[in-house]
């Protein structure tokens, strides 16, 4: 976990300054001596990352207490990191899950994880970690991305990639919709559903609809805050779905309706 990291890193960054200080002074130990002080920042660093990790779990094993959903430090078994193929999914390599969360959202199979992979080597080396939420489908439908317009998108445009343009221009102007099926992408994202990804809580959120998931990710580790209104921008997009979408791929929703007594 990088808050385990990052301590590691604030006691080294004070070891250089105490010795620094002390080569001015003369007072920085030597010898025997600042082996001994590294071996105690070494210490402090594990006994103070083991510290962070174990408040973490109590803080996410406590909302998911509160909420009726389960915490497991590490990925349970459910193939987390390969989920889906397209971004954050399938890049760089170390890929690890952690901060998994699983539950229920609107009835729908729902799950939040933090999911981190690396890239480059030596001076190049970066860590890359993100929040991902996402909800199971209940029937496999085509890839459809939809991400916020930028710098990156328009890069990606000029060197080819898809952008389906749609019926708002405001939607347009506001997304990039990547999508090899273009018909099932018309369907889903018909003008009540376009109308809501407008709305503030949803502007900005990233999300694919990838086999049986719709997937969410933004930079950084899990934050419960966020969980409830992403995951209400994913199941806002699911309701929409129309029911011939479903039916063109195996799945009639009037059949649960009926099942429900709905």
């Amino acid at each position: 976990m990088r808050q385990g990291v990052r301590f590691g890193a604030y006691a080294v960054l004070g070891l250089v300054a105490f010795v620094t200080v002390g080569s001015w002074t003369g007072l920085a130990p030597q010898g025997g001596g600042m082996l001994l002080l590294i071996g105690a920042v070494a210490v402090l660093s594990a006994v103070g990352g083991a510290w962070l990790r174990s408040r973490r779990a109590a803080e996410l094993t406590a909302w998911a207490a509160a909420t009726g959903w389960t915490f497991a430090p590490r990925d349970p078994g459910l193939g987390l990191a390969a989920l889906q193929t397209g971004r954050p999914f399938g890049q760089g390599r170390s890929r690890t899950v952690t901060e998994v969360l699983t539950g229920t959202y609107e009835g729908l199979s729902a799950v939040s994880f933090t999911y981190t992979w690396t890239t480059g080597s030596g001076d190049e080396r970066r860590e890359h970690e993100v929040h991902v939420v996402a909800l199971r489908l209940p029937a496999h439908l085509p890839t459809l991305e939809v991400t916020a317009e930028g710098v990156g998108a328009r890069v990606a445009k000029a060197f080819g990639a898809r952008d389906l343009q749609l019926e708002s221009a405001a939607f347009n102007a506001a997304y990039r919709v990547d999508a090899p099926d273009a018909r099932t992408a018309h369907a889903i994202l018909h003008p009540r559903t376009l109308e809501r990804l407008l709305r503030p809580d949803a502007l900005g959120v990233a999300w694919r609809i990838e086999g049986t998931w719709i997937t969410s990710w933004e930079t950084g580790a899990t934050d419960t805050a966020r969980i409830a209104p992403r995951l209400g921008v994913l199941a806002a997009v699911v309701r929409g779905v129309p029911r011939h979408v479903w039916q063109d791929h195996g799945y009639d929703p009037a059949r649960d309706d009926a099942a429900r007594g709905t």
